[in-house]
């Protein structure tokens, strides 16, 4: 009880900390979450008016049972007024060992049936999604048009 009684009286009402042991950090940013910027990386002509414009599309859903998306995550966006389904093909965020980590959090446009919306995907794509880790997704003709495998 005593050592409760010493912890509130080190914080004052303003709610921050006068004591000067303590540190302030901040977790790693790089996981893909509701509201996350994303770069579009197929050559559809939605893609490529918003990125042109300076407004990528943001993150409005993770499918699925969690609320953080990786790399061949599905998710739903928000670009340039519109609702659209994609599919994360690069993350920033580091995904183990033999797995490579990009330098943007990387997108592809699809339609309603799952289909891509461009023809060409422009960035590398990882190759571990090959091997088709979710069996509800058929993203055969993703991979189809991919130029390069990292």
């Amino acid at each position: 009880l005593g050592a409760a009684l010493r912890i509130q009286a080190a914080v004052p009402a303003t709610g921050c900390c006068v004591c000067r042991n303590w540190i302030s950090t901040t977790p790693r940013l790089d996981y893909i979450q509701r509201r996350t910027r994303l770069r579009v990386v197929d050559n559809s002509e939605l893609g490529r008016r918003a990125m042109e414009a300076g407004k990528p599309p943001r993150v409005m859903h993770v499918y699925g049972k969690k609320l953080k998306a990786a790399t061949g995550d599905m998710v739903m966006v928000a670009i340039l007024g519109q609702k659209r389904r994609g599919f994360i093909v690069g993350a920033r965020r580091p995904e183990g060992p033999l797995r490579p980590q990009f330098d943007s959090n990387n997108l592809v446009l699809l339609n309603d049936e799952g289909q891509p919306l461009g023809n060409r995907i422009l960035a590398p794509v990882p190759s571990f999604l090959r091997a088709n880790r979710n069996p509800k997704l058929d993203y055969t003709k993703l991979l189809a048009i991919a130029t390069k495998f990292v």
